[in-house]
């Protein structure tokens, strides 16, 4: 019997953390429409800034014990007994910035829920309502933000809400497969390239239009 091949995966991941590996293989990229599971993207990266992804993924089940299974309308209730709660408890990071910006965040929520009927509908018109599929090498290829989340963080921070940079909304579109960032070589590139979702429409919205105009030459682009 031949060997098994050894499966090729994006060059971030460390194969002896099983639970990095399982995220990799399973969660990271994979478009995400469900509102409840964008806004649990939106605290962890909000949490994650000046830490790693990593260190944050592992605080993951005590971050949705800690804010209500990442349900927005209950997070906006948290007054500030709960933010001294959320103080004491070293299941997560305990940074009162952090911890108030995902209580904004979850207020500034529930508004563009209004305004969209979802945030769904609200932040996938930042890629024109489908993944945008990169073509990466290796390593060197990868970058920190795109027109698309410079749009994206512009606009969340108009509407008021906190640790949006447009580095960290760049993870967020990696994390939840507003990208595909594997690189060509990884098992889940073609796997992850073949989901996705267009919008109602059909049609790109205007953010990802003015994205579009703005893209740098060179970026690398499918």
């Amino acid at each position: 019997m031949a060997p098994k091949k050894e499966r090729i995966r994006c060059p971030w991941v460390s194969p002896d953390k099983p639970d990095y590996v399982a995220y990799h293989d399973e969660e990271w990229g994979v478009p995400v429409h469900d509102d409840i599971r964008i806004f649990e993207f939106l605290t962890l990266e909000g949490a994650q800034a000046g830490l790693s992804w990593y260190t944050v993924l592992r605080k993951r089940e005590n971050y949705r014990a800690a804010f209500a299974g990442f349900d927005p309308i209950k997070v906006a209730r948290y007054d500030d007994r709960k933010v001294e709660k959320l103080m004491a408890d070293a299941g997560i990071v305990r940074n009162r910035l952090k911890i108030l910006a995902a209580v904004n965040n979850a207020k500034r929520f529930l508004e563009v829920q209004k305004e969209f009927g979802s945030f769904d509908a609200y932040i996938w018109r930042f890629t024109g309502g489908k993944p945008l599929n990169n073509k990466l090498r290796g390593k060197s290829d990868y970058r920190a933000t795109s027109p698309e989340s410079d749009a994206l963080s512009k606009d969340l921070k108009k509407r008021g809400f906190k640790f949006v940079g447009s580095t960290i909304c760049y993870a967020h579109m990696q994390a939840t497969g507003m990208v595909n960032d594997h690189i060509v070589a990884c098992h889940r590139h073609k796997q992850v390239g073949k989901t996705g979702k267009m919008d109602k429409t059909g049609k790109p919205g205007p953010a990802s239009l003015l994205a579009k105009r703005a893209r740098r030459p060179g970026s690398i682009r499918a």
